[in-house]
């Protein structure tokens, strides 16, 4: 029952995320720092970014929370079968 419990990044992989995040944000902060373009161009590409980089965020929490949901209601579902079974069971022992 205990088949679906969540494992933990290791701190080597949420390094290497961490990290990596963050050597993608300076690049694309230089990017749009150095770009030969106007001002209002610069700003347009620097509020993408930072929508873009949001809606990931969200996105994935969403799904996170979509798929911790789903587990919830399948234990809950299996707690009340295995309830049940062990009231069916108790009954026949009894007869």
């Amino acid at each position: 029952m205990n088949d679906n419990l969540p494992t933990k990044p290791s701190s080597a992989f949420a390094t290497f995320t961490y990290v990596s995040f963050a050597v993608a944000a300076v690049m694309m902060a230089g990017g749009i720092y150095f770009l030969e373009a106007s001002f209002a161009a610069k700003g347009f590409y620097s509020m993408s970014a930072l929508m873009l980089v949001h809606t990931t965020v969200s996105a994935t929490k969403l799904m996170r929370d979509n798929e911790e949901s789903t587990r919830l209601h399948n234990r809950l579902e299996e707690a009340r079968t295995e309830r049940l079974l062990m009231e069916v069971n108790a009954g026949k022992t009894s007869l």
